[in-house]
């Protein structure tokens, strides 16, 4: 296999995410260094970076908060001095909340808000901020959802925190797109993994209704994702920037 990132610098939030770790999978796979983060203890993340030992890769992990600036700022600084300035930046971290519009708390609200909207900036600005200073070309990834698209009555902060996400990509995309720093989303449908893999474990016929309404009649794996993430982030695409690839089997067409 051609390795496309060899010596690369990648970060990743919500590392530790069925999703997150499947990226990193990937991305050692390629020949790229490894930074994640997640709020699970360090001694979490040990047999899943032990495991990434076979590719020759350095890998990384940090309890961090991504809602909190200054703590993504500290794990940044921490990845530049330890392994490099990341040239590849993912936004990954997200939560759910199963609650409607007059059922959400405040502190729900904010706190999905916080987490979906608030620490992909956080990553992607200090991160390409880093990338500003050094002049060098990165790739910024914001991993979204169909929900931005359409409104969804038991996940209203979910939609929002997506659909703000999605117009936080195509501002910074513009800014950065003449110092080769190329920035999307992959806006995800329902993948048997993360967010709504959780939630499909605690009800199986939930995800056997999710499948029979995708038109192509499958859900996507984790490890499926990674792989689109790769080719956003090949080598080269050196012309796209601002684009949400919409990764949900059909599920849009029916809204």
């Amino acid at each position: 296999m051609e390795k496309l990132f060899v010596n690369k610098m990648v970060v990743i939030s919500g590392g530790m995410g069925d999703i997150g770790r499947a990226m990193a999978i990937e991305f050692a796979k390629h020949g790229s260094n490894i930074a994640l983060c997640d709020l699970k203890p360090d001694h979490a993340a040990t047999e899943f970076l032990d495991s990434l030992k076979q590719y020759n890769v350095s890998c990384t992990y940090a309890q961090v908060d991504v809602t909190d600036a200054a703590s993504v700022k500290e794990w940044i600084d921490a990845v530049e001095l330890k392994q490099g300035i990341p040239e590849i930046i993912i936004a990954n971290a997200a939560t759910v909340t199963l609650a409607s519009l007059y059922e959400i708390t405040p502190e729900e609200w904010n706190r999905e808000l916080r987490v979906n909207l608030d620490g992909a900036f956080h990553i992607t600005q200090i991160g390409t901020a880093k990338l500003l200073q050094h002049k060098l070309p990165g790739r910024v990834v914001f991993i979204g959802s169909w929900a931005g698209y359409t409104p969804h009555p038991h996940i209203p902060a979910y939609c929002v925190s997506k659909a703000a996400m999605r117009m936080l990509c195509k501002c910074m995309a513009l800014e950065l797109a003449p110092h080769n720093i190329l920035v999307n989303e992959l806006a995800l449908g329902y993948v048997a993994a993360g967010l709504s893999g959780n939630i499909w474990k605690q009800d199986l016929e939930l995800e056997e209704k999710a499948r029979s309404r995708v038109p192509v009649q499958k859900v996507m794996s984790a490890e499926q994702v990674a792989l689109q993430v790769i080719q956003l982030c090949h080598p080269g695409n050196e012309h796209m920037t601002g684009s949400t690839i919409l990764m949900d089997g059909g599920l849009s067409l029916l809204s």
